[in-house]
């Protein structure tokens, strides 16, 4: 919102309405582990007793969460998010690659961006069989988690990765989880290699997803898709077929957006 749509909402601004929308705000810009009541209070430059009620009434009809001593994000937001990501309109453009996805692999299949270093997951597509998502559109990720975050994460530079991951940390999910900086350079160097990345129950035990990259104007990474199955039912060799299913369905995404193919980037020589 620019300076004078400000001043013309301020006409007609209830201030206890502005106040708890920028609090889901500063929930949603802020960590994962959450955001306190004292640093609520401080951003909004009110007493904590009154933050309390904001944060209060938000929780109660599921805006927030509250995991003591941290302020999340509730999820009556992510019953607003099919609604909402999928007027996007990089929602648009991916939404029949991703559909082709499904008819492809008979696995779901979904979309992501990246917000400030988080992966968020902005479309998705069940399979008809037993491996469904429950991470809620719009929810904010870390990105060493899934194959769609280590997708866009391969595409960055090394000092830009050691950075978000020491501003963000690289906890475990799962025993599986890479959790130490250098381990997971090297899996980007692989997925940079391939095209593609790999989440080999690293997200949640018994699951795989497979994801590639895709890119704007000007050979920005502008997100990622990814398909998502049983490990047992994806033996390595079907890991692979998927990973250049999946590339090519990026690609195709890349060539709407305006941006270069993935073999055109010249990404797995760096």
């Amino acid at each position: 919102m620019t300076e004078a749509d400000r001043q013309i909402a301020g006409r007609y601004t209830v201030q206890s309405v502005a106040r708890a929308l920028r609090v889901v705000e500063m929930v949603a810009d802020g960590p994962v582990a959450g955001v306190t009541l004292s640093e609520l209070a401080r951003g909004l430059g009110i007493s904590k007793s009154s933050t309390l009620s904001l944060a209060r009434t938000l929780v109660g009809f599921g805006y927030l969460t509250d995991n003591h001593p941290g302020y999340t994000l509730g999820p009556a937001l992510g019953r607003l998010g099919d609604a909402v990501f999928r007027q996007l309109p990089l929602c648009g453009l991916a939404r029949p690659a991703i559909e082709d996805l499904l008819r492809a692999t008979q696995l779901t299949s979904q979309v992501a961006v990246s917000d400030h270093g988080y992966l968020v997951f902005v479309d998705r597509v069940h399979s008809p069989g037993k491996a469904r998502l429950y991470t809620q559109l719009g929810e904010r990720e870390l990105p060493h988690l899934s194959a769609a975050g280590k997708a866009m994460l391969s595409t960055m530079g090394v000092a830009n990765v050691r950075q978000l991951c020491a501003e963000n940390g690289i906890p475990a999910r799962t025993r599986h989880t890479i959790t130490d900086v250098e381990a997971l350079l090297d899996n980007l160097a692989a997925a940079r290699r391939l095209g593609f990345a790999v989440d080999d129950e690293e997200d949640a035990d018994g699951v795989v997803c497979v994801g590639a990259a895709f890119f704007g104007r000007g050979d920005s990474c502008a997100g990622a898709l990814s398909v998502t199955g049983i490990k047992d039912e994806l033996p390595a060799p079907r890991v692979r077929e998927l990973g250049g299913i999946v590339r090519r369905a990026a690609d195709r995404v890349s060539a709407i957006m305006g941006g270069r193919a993935y073999a055109e980037m010249g990404l797995a020589a760096y």
